[in-house]
């Protein structure tokens, strides 16, 4: 926890980033880092970066991902969506 916000409740909540609001190759950017930083385990299988990319554009364009931008510390992330959670439900 960051020592500049005594209350949790004043912390600025990270905020949903329509997938289809950034260009190509922000949202591009945005994937690639994902993969880099978070690494990805696909059991058995093996996929491409490209055929990885193109998983990823898909569970954002069903809502089953979500771009998060953090205020905080400017990072941006994509976290998976709950099952029965609509986009833009906290």
């Amino acid at each position: 926890m960051n020592d500049l916000w005594e209350d949790p409740h004043e912390r600025p909540e990270p905020v949903a980033v329509p997938y289809n609001s950034v260009s190509v190759y922000a949202l591009r950017g945005v994937i690639d880092s994902f993969f880099l930083r978070e690494g990805t385990d696909y059991g058995d299988r093996t996929f491409s970066h490209e055929q990885k990319v193109a998983q990823v554009v898909r569970q954002l364009e069903r809502g089953e991902a979500q771009i998060l931008f953090d205020p905080l510390d400017s990072s941006v992330t994509i976290v998976a969506v709950q099952p029965g959670r609509k986009r833009g439900q906290e």
